[in-house]
Order: structure tokens, then C-alpha cells, then sequence
């Protein structure tokens, strides 16, 4: 179940990476990487140390650049092919990202609801949450009342039990909200919230597209 589970991580990196913000927005890249010419700004203290997340591996990052099928409200449905196999998802940012202590830097978290006919997959739910979840810890996912356990690894969550997937797909369709919370490996605790407006509709898409 583990290593079904592994591609996604590899491949929201990669559509993420291609997805990114227009030209000229405000971006928040990996350490180390390209950036645009800033002003020289005054002096401040070190900044804290940045928890990235793992770099796109290269043959992905060009193989998988989205098609955007439709906006939905807060959601895109996308496909894209990387690997030569046809996958379809919708995908959203947070409408509010928080972390505690507060202002602690780390790259754009993303909910990531995947269709991929080749291994017959359906409506699996991936989340980056932007840095390395400490080990061996669990996040939870939250919408409306109902609270879902989701098991870690490196900077991606998925639920911990599969039989409940199709819940909290069913779940999420119908209401407004969902609440992802976990720790990161330097003990920092993220809640992000994703609003879930459109995403019932971005997921009909994606359904018509990868039958």
C-alpha cells in the first residue's frame, strides 16, 4: 500500500514545480534556487533555517507540466502525462497557512486529489505540506465534524486508512472546508486551511477526463 502510495509525492513536486505561480507573483522556491534580482534591503538578523522540501527528480519536472482543464472555484483540474501514463487531479493552495512559532519560513503547501487510470486509482488524496513531517508522527485532516487521520512521509501526508478515502472524498464534497494539521521535523506545527468551493465540480472533471 506504502509504495503505491510513494508516487505521488514525486509527481505533485513535479506538477507543482510546472503549476507554479504566473511571472512576476510572489514566489516561495526551494533553498538554493534562481531567483529575481531583489532591491538591497537593510541589514537583518540570520534567518531561521528554512525546512525544504525535496527537489522535483529532473525527468519528472519536464514530463509532467500540466494541462489546466478548468478552473473551479478555489480548485484546478489538471491532467498531465509524465512517465508516458495519463494522470488527471484537482488541486488547490490554502486560503490560510499558519504555522507555530509563527512566521516560520517554508515552500507552498498543496491538497492534491489524484485519478490514475494505469494503476486504477481513483480520487486519492496527497497533500505537501511545504516541509519534512517529523518521523514517525501522524497529521489529520479535518472537515466539518469529522477528523481523519493521515500517516506521513518525508514533506506528504495521505490518509491512514484507505477503506475511509471515499469518505473523505464524499466528505469534502459537500462542505466548505477542510483543516490540515502536522509537525515538522524542527517540532513547528502547520494548520492549513483549504477552502473546498469548487471541488466538487473540478473532481466531476477530472472524472470525465480519465475514465
Amino acid at each position: 500500500m506504502r509504495i503505491r502510495r510513494a508516487l505521488p509525492i514525486m509527481l505533485v513536486l513535479a506538477v507543482a514545480a510546472a503549476w507554479a505561480v504566473p511571472s512576476g507573483a510572489q514566489q516561495q522556491g526551494e533553498p538554493g534556487a534562481a531567483a529575481p534580482a531583489k532591491p538591497a534591503q537593510p541589514k537583518r538578523a540570520p534567518a531561521k533555517p528554512r525546512e525544504a522540501t525535496p527537489k522535483p527528480p529532473a525527468p519528472l519536472a519536464g514530463a509532467a507540466k500540466p494541462t489546466l482543464l478548468g478552473q473551479f472555484g478555489d480548485w484546478g483540474a489538471y491532467t498531465a502525462t509524465p512517465g508516458g501514463k495519463k494522470i488527471c487531479f484537482a488541486l488547490a493552495k490554502p486560503k490560510s497557512a499558519e504555522t507555530r512559532p509563527p512566521d516560520r519560513p517554508r515552500n507552498e503547501p498543496y491538497m492534491f486529489i489524484s485519478t490514475r487510470p494505469a494503476e486504477k486509482v481513483a480520487n486519492e488524496v496527497s497533500i505537501i505540506v511545504g516541509y519534512p513531517f517529523k518521523t514517525s508522527t501522524e497529521a489529520t485532516a479535518e472537515v466539518g465534524a469529522t477528523t481523519f487521520a493521515l500517516y506521513t512521509q518525508g514533506d506528504g501526508a495521505w490518509i491512514k486508512n484507505a477503506g475511509e478515502e471515499a469518505h473523505m472524498v464524499d466528505a469534502m464534497r459537500q462542505g466548505e472546508s477542510v483543516v490540515v494539521k502536522g509537525m515538522s521535523s524542527h517540532g513547528t506545527q502547520s494548520t492549513d486551511t483549504y477552502s473546498l468551493q469548487g471541488l466538487s465540480e473540478a473532481l466531476d472533471r477530472v472524472a470525465q477526463e480519465c475514465k
